[in-house]
């Protein structure tokens, strides 16, 4: 899987910032609208009623790239600020900063800890459903500038999508491994169809990652006897079964929705990749974190904050493919951002998110 950094840029942009207003320009880029988890929250976890096990706006976080942190969980930019930039937009804003910030060319509404069902973390998070509610309102207040002006936005619009990890942490054993992936893959759809129903054409999924393979997963193993380090094949399995869902539901909703497309990224694949030759993309190790303690620095301790207030530090951000015991780092996610926009059908398919943003609909 070679890696590339060669991007084409081909449109001007049209930017205007208006407190919580937005403008148009005859040559917009498509915008671009980011759902899901702590993959890809900007910092919205900072505005709600949570635990500091649901955020990350202290240092070490955002050290590499952001200074104050931004509640970022990585030590720099994440999938969606480098989308941004290979799109030729700005930093994408999150939902609570949209008052200060806001612009045509979209919203982040993700939320760290958020999982397809409202009963991931309930309480301390954002959970898919409210982020829809979320875009609901920005969709509706988009129309005070034209209704044809709005709709032309929407449409062209990119909505990205990184959920479904969480859900799978703490698997209920009321249901079977299928049932409950058929509840969390059905959430999902009925929030694609909601984008859909208010305009939204154009849909990039991002499978779940190995989750048995994180740092924290690892020390988790590790603590219940297994010293070998190796991953934690039950909570990998579940990503399995739910990445083994998502081409079928996919291909059902284009089949059924007019001018419905989508983007499916295999992140297991890639991720996996790193996982394995971790030399071969320039990391020391991808076992162990570059902050956090115990085991594989696995757990989830990183500057102090949550309940465990031991932690250690990397001296070397860059020779860790993880930051924490379940994020990764800066250059490990611009790594992952590179094959999303400009990768080919074994990883990315049927569109990579450079030719959907060339895509007119």
């Amino acid at each position: 899987m070679a890696l590339s950094s060669n991007f084409f840029h081909g449109f001007l942009i049209a930017a205007c910032f208006i407190p919580f207003g937005y403008c148009f320009g005859s040559y917009e880029r498509s915008a671009l609208f980011v759902f899901g988890d702590s993959l890809f929250d900007p910092g919205n976890n900072n505005y709600i009623n949570t635990t500091t096990q649901f955020q990350a706006n202290w240092w070490p976080y955002g050290e590499s790239f952001f200074k104050p942190p931004t509640g970022r969980f990585c030590d720099g930019r994440i999938i969606p600020d480098f989308i941004a930039e290979y799109a030729e937009l700005p930093l994408i804003p999150s939902y609570f900063e949209i008052g200060k910030d806001g612009s045509i060319h979209g919203v982040n509404f993700a939320s760290g800890g958020a999982g397809c069902l409202k009963e991931t973390f309930r309480g301390f998070v954002i959970d898919l459903k409210t982020q829809l509610k979320y875009f609901k309102k920005v969709a509706k207040d988009l129309k005070k500038f034209g209704a044809k002006k709005s709709k032309q936005l929407l449409s062209n619009a990119v909505y990205i999508f990184s959920a479904g990890n969480n859900d799978y942490f703490e698997f209920p054993v009321t249901y079977s491994k299928e049932e409950y992936v058929k509840m969390v893959v059905g959430n999902l759809t009925s929030v694609l169809k909601g984008i859909y129903k208010k305009g939204g054409r154009k849909f990039a999924i991002l499978s779940l990652a190995p989750l048995g393979c994180t740092p924290g997963s690892r020390a988790l193993n590790f603590q219940q006897g297994n010293k070998s380090g190796n991953c934690l094949e039950e909570l990998t399995n579940l990503a399995k079964l739910h990445n083994s869902a998502l081409p079928k539901m996919l291909k059902q909703l284009e089949d059924k929705l007019p001018g419905f497309k989508y983007s499916l990224f295999d992140f297991f694949k890639v991720a996996i990749e790193i996982i394995d030759n971790p030399s071969k993309y320039g990391f020391k190790t991808s076992k162990s974190a570059c902050c956090g303690t115990g085991p594989f620095r696995g757990i989830y301790s990183c500057g102090g904050k949550r309940q465990v207030k031991e932690y250690k530090l990397c001296k070397k951000v860059k020779d860790y493919m993880f930051f924490d015991s379940g994020h990764l780092t800066e250059v490990a996610y611009k790594q992952v951002a590179e094959l999303l926009w400009n990768g080919t059908v074994d990883v990315v398919e049927p569109y990579n998110l450079k030719s959907f943003f060339d895509l007119s609909t």
